[in-house]
């Protein structure tokens, strides 16, 4: 069993404070992060990613790769490439996953799934849980709750609590 260390917990009233906290994030990943985002719909998976992309420095848009299931945007700089993928559709678990090669690519990418439970994490020990929640029913209500959970030797002593900041 992988260690689990301190989550940082976040409060994001606002898509454009999603965008910061992934800008954040980004600063804190390296080559080799595998990142599992978990939440609703429309809870703002793509809207975090978007602001990983922007905090690596990346080429392209992100947008949800619902239907590709996997896009890579490379580096505008000396940084690793994001390697974008929604597992939303996969059912088979890590043989579909294993199909996309993500274990070629995640040593020298950082590696963001979306709806990855159950199906990525025998790819890395070390790996980051972003869970959001939104409350439900009322969807106009734009605040989510961020969970930030690092598992694995990778994130001991990681300052995820200066996330919050």
């Amino acid at each position: 069993m992988e260690a689990a260390h301190t989550p940082a917990e976040l409060t994001v009233t606002s898509p454009e404070q999603m965008r910061d906290l992934g800008r954040r994030l980004a600063k804190l990943l390296r080559a080799g992060d595998l990142v599992l985002l978990s939440g609703e719909l429309g809870a703002g998976k793509t809207t975090l990613t978007r602001g990983l992309g922007e905090g690596l420095g990346v080429r392209g848009a992100v947008t949800s790769p619902t239907f590709v299931i996997a896009r890579v945007h490379p580096s505008l700089g000396d940084g690793p490439p994001l390697v974008h993928v929604d597992a939303y559709r996969l059912s088979g678990g890590l043989d579909e996953m294993e199909d996309l090669d993500l274990d070629v690519s995640l040593p020298e990418s950082v590696v963001v799934v979306e709806w990855g439970e159950g199906k990525v994490e025998e790819l890395t020990e070390d790996r980051l849980h972003v869970s959001i929640h939104r409350a439900v029913g009322d969807t106009t209500d734009e605040v989510r709750h961020v969970r930030v959970l690092g598992l694995g030797a990778r994130w001991a002593g990681a300052e995820l609590e200066a996330l919050s900041a």
